[in-house]
C-alpha cells in the first residue's frame, strides 16, 4: 500500500519553482530523481527537496502542472504542508510575475513586503 500523497498545485513553470525553493533556503535537486517513501517505495519527480531524515519532497509533472509528492508520515519541514505550499506558491508567483513583466519590457520600480506577508510590486515601462 502506498503512503505517497500527491497534492495538486497551480505550478507550471519549473525555473520559477526552482527560484522559489532557493528563496526559501531549500536545497533541491533537478530530476528525474526518486522520492523515498514508506518501506523503500519511491516515486520519480522532476525536482526533489531532500530532508534530513532521508525522505524527500518531490514535484512531479502530471501533464498540466507540478504536484507535490511526498510520504507525509515522514514530513520534516519547519512548516506544515499547507504553510510550505503557501510559501512556495507565493515565491513562485513572485518569480512568474517578474519573468512575465521583464519579457514584456517592464522593470520593477518598487517592491515592498507588507505586514500581512503579501508582496507589493510596481512595474514600469518606458516607451520611446
Amino acid at each position: 500500500m502506498s503512503h505517497f500523497s500527491q497534492i495538486k498545485t497551480k505550478i507550471r513553470n519549473l525555473p520559477a519553482l526552482e527560484s522559489a525553493l532557493t528563496d526559501l533556503g531549500l536545497a533541491w535537486k533537478k530530476g528525474p530523481e526518486p522520492v523515498q517513501g514508506y518501506q523503500g517505495q519511491t516515486q520519480t519527480a522532476e525536482l526533489v527537496v531532500e530532508q534530513e531524515n532521508g525522505y524527500g519532497i518531490g514535484f512531479s509533472w502530471n501533464g498540466q502542472e507540478y504536484e507535490l509528492v511526498s510520504d507525509l508520515d515522514f514530513w520534516k519541514q519547519a512548516w506544515s504542508v499547507d504553510r510550505f505550499l503557501a510559501k512556495v506558491t507565493q515565491r513562485y508567483a513572485y518569480h512568474t510575475v517578474l519573468e512575465t513583466a521583464t519579457s514584456q519590457g517592464f522593470q520593477v520600480a518598487q517592491e515592498a513586503q507588507n505586514s500581512d506577508g503579501s508582496i507589493r510590486l510596481v512595474v514600469q515601462r518606458w516607451s520611446a
